[in-house]
Formats: structure tokens, C-alpha cells, sequence
């Protein structure tokens, strides 16, 4: 088990506590953030824009929503800006009210906190480690109709992998028979090449809520936005209701409206996962005591074949953070998730897990 009581990776103030060191001097493989960091063409709006502190938001925040329905295609009145994508689950949750859901182990734990809060049944779907983790046809058969909604994380957190659009599609299908709210997570979605998700097919499937993040990709933790959408103005609407007012900050609402339109940024960052991706994921997997899954974002999922090495409190000595996923239902002290980071950073870690592991 971790020695961390953090449910999130990212928590670098608590692993140097922990330590007894400065948190400055830890490099955090914890947190999926892209390493480029946040545009320059962001910092320079912001920069332009101090004086923003000063007044309200827009409470309605229409020149975000347009600024995402532009970059999507779809109507404004499709979508719900939040505080973060976390915000925007629980939102949805509230304003859903499924008596019972489905969420699929190991998955982010911020589904079934949301389900928690108004007392919802929640059923487990567990993913098998005989199947590499990834999800499955037997899903098909566990979809009942007693069942109002079901969360899926495409690709998923912690493992990274992507299940074939053909499920996904018949997952779709099954649920809009069964009368079924899916609710697919799309958090790391920007981070695959060429791979569009859900959102071109919310007209035809009003069942469908897609959640997106620009938090990682954008690199901008500390600003929080996220956003879900709906093909239903309705259903958008009447969500809106269960949301407080002013929950995303100006700066925040300004990210929105400038960084979808950073091509280069966009372009570089998808060079640098095509490159850095591969290469850590091939290393990774060259080390003795380690296993390694081909996952597809910003992120590695791997298992310490080594039972007689913590490896997280190992790497902490060395000054690296990665997060433990001992805390996700189905997994235990042996599974970790890395991100993938800049060329240094990441050669940096090789080295920590080679001594360790040694």
C-alpha cells in the first residue's frame, strides 16, 4: 500500500512532508500534465487581461460556450463549462439523480464519490487482468435495465487504454435500449491523434453525456476547467439549474476562449507524446521487474513484479514521484501509473526505477 493518503496523484506537498523535503526538488510522475506547460499565447492573454480580477464573469459565460461550440461544431446551448472536470461530474450527477449506476474498477474514483452524495446504488463492473485490463464484450451482458446510468473513462484512468470504437458503439446502442445515461469521460481524449470521441454523434443520442477536460492537455491544473455536453438543450438547461453561479474564474473562462485555437501548441504536444510516448514506453518495458501496458495517452499503467520493493517510496528517495494505484477497486500495492514527461525527465525516472530495481 502507498504510505500517501492522497486519492489523486499531484500531491507533491504531501510526498516531501512525508520525506522531509522541499517539494521544489520532487519530479511529479503523479500528475498527467502535459510538459510543455501552459501556452505562452494563454499567458500573454492573461497578462493583457489583470484587470479581469476585477468585475464578475459573465454568470452565463457565453463567450466560453461559444468559443467550445466553435471548436466542436455544435450548438452552444450543447454544453456546460465548469470548475474543472471533477465539478462537471458531480453537476451532472446531481442534476441526473440515477438511482443506479454503473462504474467500471479500476476507474477515477470521482464517479463514485459524485454517485455517493445522493445515496445512489452503485454497481462495479471489474475490469479482468487476464483481458490486459481492457474492457470487453461481457460488458454487453452486465447492461441490464434495471440500471439508469453507466460512467465509462475512454480512454480509461489508470491504464490508459482505449477500448475499439465497435464496443463503444454497442455499448451506445445497448444503453439507448435499455434506457440507459452513458456517460463517457473524454478527459485524456485530446491527447490521441485523429481520435474524435462521441461528441459528433450527441444528435441522434440524447442518452449520451460527453466530459472533456482542458486542464491536461492545456496544462493548467491550477486554473480548473472542464466542460460536459448533450445533444438535448433541455436536458443542457436543466443541469445548468444544479450549478452554482460563478463557478469558473475569468482567467479560467479566458483560457477556454484563446487556447482552442493554439495550432502549434496543439501540433507540439502531439509530436512530443508521438516521440516521448514510445520511448518510455519501450524502456519501461526493457527494465527487469517490470510489466508495462501499451496505453495510448499521456500516461503508462505498470505493474512491480518485484514484491519484495516499495516501489513508490523507493522512487521518493530518489527524489521521483509516481502515483501508486493501490487505491483503485481491483488493483493493488503492485500497479502504478506513470506520466510521460519531457526526454530529461523521463530519462530521470529510467534511471531512478533501473537503481531500485537493481
Amino acid at each position: 500500500m502507498s504510505r500517501l493518503k492522497s486519492a489523486h496523484g499531484g500531491n507533491i506537498r504531501e510526498a516531501a512532508a512525508l520525506m522531509g523535503i522541499s517539494a521544489d526538488t520532487l519530479l511529479d510522475f503523479s500528475a498527467n500534465i502535459n510538459p510543455l506547460g501552459m501556452p505562452e499565447s494563454l499567458k500573454q492573454a492573461i497578462i493583457d487581461n489583470l484587470a479581469c480580477a476585477e468585475r464578475y464573469p459573465d454568470v452565463e459565460y457565453q463567450q466560453l460556450h461559444q468559443a467550445l461550440a466553435a471548436h466542436h461544431g455544435v450548438p452552444a446551448s450543447w454544453i456546460l463549462a465548469g470548475n474543472g472536470e471533477t465539478e462537471s461530474i458531480f453537476t451532472l450527477v446531481h442534476g441526473l439523480k440515477p438511482r443506479r449506476a454503473m462504474v467500471v474498477a479500476p476507474g477515477f474514483a470521482e464517479y463514485r464519490r459524485a454517485l455517493e452524495t445522493i445515496d445512489c446504488e452503485i454497481e462495479t463492473y471489474a475490469l479482468r487482468e487476464e483481458d490486459g485490463w481492457q474492457l470487453t464484450e461481457h460488458i454487453l451482458s452486465a447492461l441490464t435495465a434495471d440500471l439508469d446510468c453507466l460512467f465509462l473513462c475512454t480512454p480509461n484512468n489508470p491504464t490508459g487504454l482505449l477500448p475499439e470504437r465497435a464496443l463503444l458503439e454497442a455499448i451506445a446502442a445497448r444503453c439507448r435500449t435499455l434506457g440507459i445515461a452513458l456517460i463517457l469521460d473524454e478527459a485524456f481524449i485530446d491527447f490521441i491523434a485523429d481520435e474524435q470521441g462521441f461528441i459528433g454523434e450527441l444528435q441522434h443520442n440524447p442518452h449520451i453525456w460527453v466530459l472533456r477536460s482542458l486542464t491536461k492537455f492545456y496544462a493548467i491544473p491550477g486554473l480548473r476547467l472542464g466542460y460536459v455536453l448533450n445533444g438535448d438543450e433541455q436536458a443542457v438547461a436543466r443541469l445548468r439549474k444544479h450549478q452554482m453561479p460563478w463557478s469558473i474564474n475569468a482567467f479560467a473562462a479566458l483560457a477556454g476562449e484563446c487556447v482552442l485555437n493554439d495550432r502549434d501548441y496543439q501540433q507540439a504536444t502531439l509530436r512530443w507524446l508521438a516521440r516521448e510516448g514510445q520511448r518510455l514506453y519501450q524502456a519501461l518495458g526493457e527494465i527487469d521487474g517490470l510489466s508495462v501496458y501499451p496505453g495510448r495517452a499521456n500516461y503508462l499503467f505498470l505493474r512491480c513484479e518485484r514484491a519484495d520493493i516499495e516501489l513508490q517510496y523507493a522512487l521518493l528517495q530518489q527524489r521521483v514521484l509516481i502515483r501508486s494505484c493501490a487505491n483503485y477497486p481491483g488493483l493493488d500495492g503492485r500497479y502504478f501509473r506513470v506520466a510521460v514527461r519531457s526526454e530529461a525527465e523521463n530519462q530521470r525516472l529510467l534511471a531512478a526505477l533501473r537503481q531500485v530495481l537493481s
